[in-house]
């Protein structure tokens, strides 16, 4: 099987249909990746194909020097972040018309219950970049330097930041009550729920 980089080089010489396998390896990754940061599996979705999109419009941009996945990673992370940003302001608008007794969807629900409310509470607490952090980290288990490659920072800043949100998640727990949910590991946090 070719490689992604001889794909790449294809669809970068005018073989648009090489694009197809780039899209199967990583949009489980990437879509897994969404939701984990939107929280919403519909917006996951969208996100994906706005991803991918983004991703075929700039491939041309795209330069060896850094892995093919912490590039696509990157425009997710922006992505995700610029979505964020425009649901927090419908969010805000929406509160000034409607009034506050709207209930929750089954979908919402289940999402809800997804997390130990202690976590829950942490992570909706967390900056858009600390829960990108923990997300990257913990539930896509990448390491620091792709970590480092994906948000622009040096690896060693990015350790310190890690090291600071997951004691801030830590405490966040234990304030919810939630002491009993955290186990340290020597290299991650693992949080049985």
């Amino acid at each position: 099987m070719d490689s992604i980089e001889e794909h790449i080089r294809r669809v970068k010489a005018g073989e648009v249909d090489c694009f197809e396998l780039i899209v199967e390896t990583y949009k489980k990754q990437i879509y897994i990746y969404c939701c984990r940061m939107l929280g919403c599996r519909q917006d996951a979705q969208d996100a994906v194909q706005d991803i991918f999109i983004k991703a075929f419009t700039k491939i041309h941009l795209y330069e060896v020097k850094v892995s093919f996945s912490s590039w696509l990673y990157k425009i997710a992370y922006h992505h995700c972040l610029n979505m964020l940003r425009k649901r927090r302001v419908r969010i805000r608008v929406n509160r000034l018309i409607k009034p506050a007794g709207v209930a929750e969807s089954a979908e919402q629900t289940l999402e809800r219950r997804w997390f130990s409310e202690p976590l829950e509470y942490a992570i909706t607490k967390l900056s858009d970049e600390e829960r990108n952090l923990l997300v990257l980290r913990v539930f896509e288990d990448k390491p620091f330097t792709e970590i480092a490659q994906i948000l622009d920072k040096n690896s060693s800043a990015v350790k310190k930041k890690y090291a600071r949100m997951k004691q801030k998640v830590m405490k966040l727990i234990k304030e919810k009550g939630g002491a009993e949910l955290c186990e340290i590991q020597d290299r991650r946090t693992k949080i049985e729920v």
